[in-house]
């Protein structure tokens, strides 16, 4: 089975702020610091790419303070100034059209509605961008808007960090052996 390239650059997303902490749409940040805590690496804040990025070998897990809907002037800028193929950049943010909870891994496609992988994939010309999307669940009656800038309730809270966990063991694993493999082992098959 052929292996992809190791990702150079894991680009989760977010929004800053502390009153954006903890909202559905920072579920990628979530998974920054988780990956971050298993490697014993710290964010710092680099103005020249406007993120907050850690070392981890050589990868570098970043989390664009742009704004969700601009995550892709970073992830452009950082690299096309690093000559990073789009093979090895890895995007990890939220999905709404997915259960709380649930991955998928994918190799390329559109954006599917959401605006910071628009940006992205506008921002490196392509929709050959690898993805993990992590669940976050439909709105519950509320605007679309309300539902991704929410908190998640106390009730959710041990799904999302559980999922958080899972993602960061799929990054890991998609990796050691390639997205393939990966997207075999994390993306859930059809419910009966």
């Amino acid at each position: 089975m052929e292996k992809t390239a190791a990702f150079r650059l894991v680009a989760c997303l977010g929004n800053p702020g502390k009153e954006y902490a903890g909202t559905r749409h920072n579920v990628g940040f979530l998974v920054a610091d988780e990956l971050a805590r298993r490697n014993a690496a710290s964010f710092s804040f680099e103005p020249k790419w406007n993120s907050n990025t850690a070392k981890v070998g050589g990868r570098t897990i970043m989390k664009p303070q742009t704004f969700m809907n601009l995550s892709g002037e970073a992830v452009g800028d950082f690299s096309r100034y690093y000559k990073i193929p789009t093979n090895e950049v890895m995007v990890v943010l939220d999905d709404v059209s997915l259960p709380l909870g649930t991955l998928r891994l994918r190799k390329s496609g559109s954006a599917g509605g959401h605006n910071g992988l628009e940006s992205i994939l506008v921002h490196l010309s392509t929709e050959a961008v690898p993805r993990l999307r992590v669940g976050i669940g439909q709105p519950d009656g509320s605007a679309l808007h309300d539902h991704v800038l929410g908190r998640f309730s106390n009730e959710e809270l041990p799904a999302v960090e559980e999922s958080v966990s899972r993602a960061a063991d799929a990054f890991e694993y998609a990796n050691a052996h390639g997205i393939d493999a990966a997207m075999n082992q994390f993306n859930q098959k059809n419910q009966e």
